[in-house]
């Protein structure tokens, strides 16, 4: 009969691996008690305070003719922005996997920056450099172009908060394509279109476009990064952080919550609906 040392030494890796950590019981609580406190709970409060309004006083809240202009100018600076970013973000991944420069490590470190920025900051420094006087301003002042206090300053500012999880996203799919593929392509007399079209595009598409949707669902509710670029004149540049802030100022926090909750149902849907798509597309690839 072998002795326990065998069975143990004998024990699939895959077994052993999983009871690195504690049991599935304690893991699972603790997973459960964290996502309760973090996510959970303040949506739970978010509830709690709609909940006091009747649904005419919740359609009224949301339905503010100032509350829906600014759920264009979001929803249509955050589109412009997440899909400036999915090119953007595309062409600096590959430029950080496939390519070996000086200052490569500085360079990738910096696309982090806005995770590490606070957000405020970076709307104060982004308002500087636009504005008509600003370095970057001042020369597109000279053509004719105005950034800080318009729309436009609303997309830049979304598209420096929310280019990290594009790049982030989709850099460790590049690194995993195998360059053979390519070089197959190539070998057999495909244009360097026809191989990023037909062999690269199809492999990082998922990522990509989660990385577009993450841009998206981010810049729906920035707000420090925003604020201070935007000029916030209504009915032109105001964002729907803004108003459920100006809403809080207010004490108006039944109304706040409710203009709240437009911007999670549409995040949540958004990820819900790529989650669904990127589940079947990547059934529908290991099924072949």
């Amino acid at each position: 009969m072998p002795s326990l040392s065998y069975q143990r030494q004998s024990m699939p890796w895959a077994a052993r691996q999983q009871r690195v950590l504690p049991g599935f019981g304690i893991s699972l609580g603790v997973s459960l008690l964290f996502i309760s406190l973090i996510l959970l709970l303040p949506a739970s409060g978010l509830i709690m305070q709609t909940s006091q309004m009747t649904w005419q006083e919740y359609w009224f809240a949301i339905t503010d003719p100032r509350i829906v202009a600014s759920y264009k100018v979001t929803a249509g600076a955050a589109l412009i922005a997440s899909l400036l970013n999915g090119v953007i973000g595309l062409l600096f991944a590959w430029v950080l996997v496939r390519y070996d420069f000086a200052g490569k490590r500085f360079v990738d470190a910096l696309v982090d920056l806005p995770f590490a920025l606070p957000t405020a900051v970076a709307g104060v420094t982004l308002a500087t450099l636009y504005a008509d006087n600003g370095w970057i301003g001042s020369m597109l002042a000279n053509v004719g172009i105005q950034v800080a206090y318009t729309p436009l300053g609303i997309v830049i500012a979304m598209m420096f908060t929310s280019l990290p999880f594009v790049v982030r996203t989709v850099q460790p799919v590049l690194e995993e394509i195998s360059q053979e593929e390519e070089e197959a392509g190539t070998v057999l007399g495909a244009s360097d279109g026809a191989v990023f079209w037909r062999i690269i595009l199809p492999t990082i598409k998922p990522a990509l476009l989660v990385g577009v949707a993450l841009s998206f669902t981010r810049s729906l509710g920035e707000f420090g990064a925003v604020i201070f670029i935007a000029g916030n004149m209504p009915y032109v540049s105001e964002i729907t952080s803004l108003m459920i802030f100006v809403r809080l100022q207010e004490f108006d926090f039944p109304a706040a919550s409710a203009i709240a909750s437009v911007i999670l149902m549409a995040s949540l849907s958004l990820l819900f609906a790529i989650n669904l798509w990127q589940g079947r597309y990547l059934k529908r690839i290991h099924g072949r």
